[in-house]
């Protein structure tokens, strides 16, 4: 029972490291781009690259997930992990500074893959739902980590101290982590496979659930405070509250999703989810003023925050792949959601209007709501 414990408190800690290391470089992204004088092209240059190297990381991790264990591979990553702030802090030009984000694209999302795994056998050990309360170390190590950022920041204390002594911190306390004893599951696959393979039949389902969260979430994130001075005439500060009421709310579904899904299910979880980011999406398209708007952001984090925790337990418990492939799978396509959504919503709003562009929320919680079913494990 304490092994199993220790193995709960080691996935929710790496969690909530891998969220930091985010959150710290998230928040300093101005100032690094000031710091190497990047243009808007140049800057979206890197963000593209070191997205590209998260993908390119997914099928790879979730293999090497399944030949030598998730925990395995979790913690090796995680040292990494620890570590890679330092080398974007030091990068000395453009071209090694890629290189840094191309690298911190592989680690982080690598991580990502075998720590949700890694997450899949906890819960599994527990027999009991566990994988939303992780991810809510997740966004509450994010939060904190640009929350550091922003501190330090008003205190002008540099990129290159914060990222140094934020890595020294965070690889204490990795080092005290990783040494936590667990016994990892392995299920090595077939040599001859493919790296990625493509998901089949309800994980193919559970794939485009997974998508039309994350596509909502990426799209909040880069155009909530857009939308709220184009629409309700509000000031930047006022503007940004829209996508803070979204992360807040998230949080909140997270730390309590795991007693929703032992109460309600999977299934019925994931429905009355999109139901209300439904609501949300529809208070958004029909109001205008800035009270209304806010309480629609909020809706729809409530209503997306468990379903890519549901959709990696889905997946990790799937008959038809193995573990890492199957979550490898989910992940790559949504992060491609996070990717392609503000673009989406960037094109249809220099089209029609940023309000019209806004109608993609609706359509894409009613998809979760029709598709929820497939993400019950007992139909498997």
């Amino acid at each position: 029972m304490k092994i199993i414990k220790n193995s709960r408190f080691a996935v929710a800690s790496l969690f909530s490291i891998n969220g930091a290391v985010f959150g710290i470089w998230a928040s300093r992204i101005p100032a690094i781009s000031s710091s190497h004088d990047l243009s808007p092209a140049s800057l979206g240059v890197l963000l593209f690259l070191a997205a590209a190297g998260a993908i390119t990381a997914f099928s790879m991790f979730g293999r090497a997930a399944d030949n030598y264990g998730a925990s395995v591979i979790t913690k090796r990553a995680s040292l990494f992990n620890s570590v890679i702030l330092v080398l974007i802090a030091f990068a000395p030009s453009f071209w090694l500074l890629a290189v840094a984000l191309i690298f911190f694209g592989v680690i982080h999302g690598g991580m990502d893959v075998s720590m949700n795994a890694w997450a899949a056998e906890v819960e599994r050990t527990n027999k009991r739902p566990l994988m939303s309360s992780f991810h809510a170390m997740w966004s509450l190590g994010a939060g904190i980590g640009a929350g550091s950022g922003f501190l330090l920041a008003t205190y002008n204390v540099g990129v290159l101290m914060h990222f140094t002594i934020s890595s020294i911190v965070i690889l204490v306390f990795t080092l005290s982590i990783v040494a936590i004893p667990y016994q990892p599951e392995q299920k090595p696959q077939h040599q001859n496979k493919p790296i990625y393979i493509l998901p089949k039949g309800s994980l193919l389902v559970v794939t485009v659930i997974a998508f039309c969260a994350s596509l909502s979430e990426g799209a909040v994130a880069d155009w909530s405070a857009i939308f709220l001075v184009s629409v309700s005439s509000v000031g930047d500060g006022n503007a940004a509250l829209g996508y803070t009421m979204f992360s807040f709310c998230m949080l909140v579904m997270r730390l309590a999703g795991d007693n929703i899904v032992l109460k309600f299910g999977p299934s019925k979880t994931a429905r009355y989810s999109g139901l209300v980011a439904m609501i949300g999406a529809l208070i958004l398209a029909i109001f205008e003023t800035f009270m209304p708007i806010l309480i629609g952001f909020g809706l729809i984090g409530l209503g997306i925050a468990v379903i890519i925790p549901l959709a990696f337990s889905r997946a990790a418990n799937d008959k038809t792949m193995s573990q890492g492939a199957a979550i490898a799978s989910v992940a790559t396509l949504g992060y491609g959601g996070m990717l392609i959504g503000p673009l989406l919503v960037g094109f249809v709003a220099e089209a029609t209007s940023i309000k019209t562009s806004f109608l993609i929320f609706p359509i894409l919680a009613f998809l979760i709501f029709i598709l929820s079913k497939h993400l019950s494990i007992k139909s498997l």
